[in-house]
């Protein structure tokens, strides 16, 4: 990771007034991703406004909300790495998940107002078929406690509100579940999942499968897209100048947070132009080495430096240049990054 750049800034001290230099808070270590390993009892926003406030930042977002009862996996993105947020929104996620048998609640979690509790009497072997049962595409409905959107507003605004709003059923896709631990009236499971499931809604379902009603016990994120557990960085009972020393030392490049996408090496006059918005034509990377792509790919573009200059999604694939016009546009620019 290259060093910080200095700039100058005035600072008052008992001696007068001096230029000093400070880190810059533009240069591109302190552009990337941060995979914070998300304590209990913490929002997700507690978390964003945490990193500002520790790094000096103003641009500071995370790419998929976790509830306070959740831990875990939350990639927050910094500075011009916010503007990677909607790529990561499509990724799929990996749960470990406690489940409690036998009590249904208004939230669908342990945090809930009860609403019945009867004695589960299940064996293991009924909890592996109905948990294999949800491997799929299913149906789901959000929770009413959930971020969800109604009329521009959280669902769980409306339900603090006291006003009862039917969210709407959606198609969500479990990729695979394994039965960790049955220690009754709870159940651990790995769920792996598609962007948009909630855990609390697939206890819920679960338990009124099993005949018993259910609801989630306890919740951790361990992988979000190609951020895992391993790389989260937990930031408790780390204060002041460890704290920023920790978050700086784990910022993700943005040319490496999204490691599916094929990189065009670029020089540093094309950077410029494309930084200007400049929609690159098949003559201007005659030059570079393209990839092999299919149309409507999404590539990386990377200075030579290793800094990302530009996401862009291929208008022609790769077996199509060569009868192509050097005029011809190639890509469409997507985002472009000022680092």
């Amino acid at each position: 990771m290259s060093a910080f750049r200095k700039r100058l800034i005035w600072k008052n001290t008992p001696d007068g007034r001096f230029l000093i230099p400070v880190n810059c808070l533009q240069c591109d270590c302190m552009n990337g991703v941060i995979i914070i390993d998300k304590p209990l009892g913490k929002t997700s926003h507690d978390i964003v406004e945490d990193v500002k406030k520790t790094l000096g930042v103003r641009k500071v977002g995370h790419t998929g909300t976790l509830d306070p009862l959740a831990t875990g996996v939350l990639p927050v993105c910094v500075n011009e790495a916010t503007k990677l947020a909607q790529f990561f929104l499509t990724d799929g996620k990996e749960y470990r998940a406690t489940m409690l048998l036998g009590v249904e609640t208004d939230t669908l979690d342990i945090e809930g107002k009860i609403i019945v509790q009867r004695e589960p009497h299940v064996t293991k072997s009924d909890i592996e078929d109905v948990l294999n049962s949800f491997v799929g595409e299913i149906e789901q409905t959000p929770p009413r406690y959930s971020s969800v959107k109604y009329k521009g507003k959280p669902m769980h605004k409306w339900a603090r509100r006291g006003i009862v709003v039917e969210p709407l059923p959606r198609m969500v896709e479990v990729y695979r579940i394994t039965l960790e631990d049955v220690e009754l009236p709870y159940v651990t499971f790995l769920v792996s999942c598609s962007k948009g499931t909630y855990i609390r809604s697939l206890c819920s379902d679960i338990g009124q499968k099993l005949g018993c009603g259910g609801c989630l016990s306890g919740l951790r994120r361990i992988r979000s897209g190609h951020f895992c557990e391993e790389a989260a960085v937990s930031l408790e009972n780390i204060h002041d100048q460890r704290k920023r020393d920790l978050l700086e030392k784990n910022i993700v490049p943005m040319a490496d947070a999204l490691p599916d996408f094929s990189t065009i090496d670029v020089d540093q006059k094309l950077a410029g132009r494309l930084k200007k918005g400049y929609q690159p034509a098949v003559g201007d990377l005659a030059e570079h080495r393209v990839p092999f792509l299919t149309a409507g790919d999404v590539v990386k573009f990377v200075s030579w430096e290793g800094h990302l200059v530009a996401l862009a999604r291929m208008l022609y694939s790769f077996d199509q240049i060569s009868s192509l016009d050097s005029k011809k546009q190639l890509v469409k620019i997507l985002r472009v990054f000022n680092c």
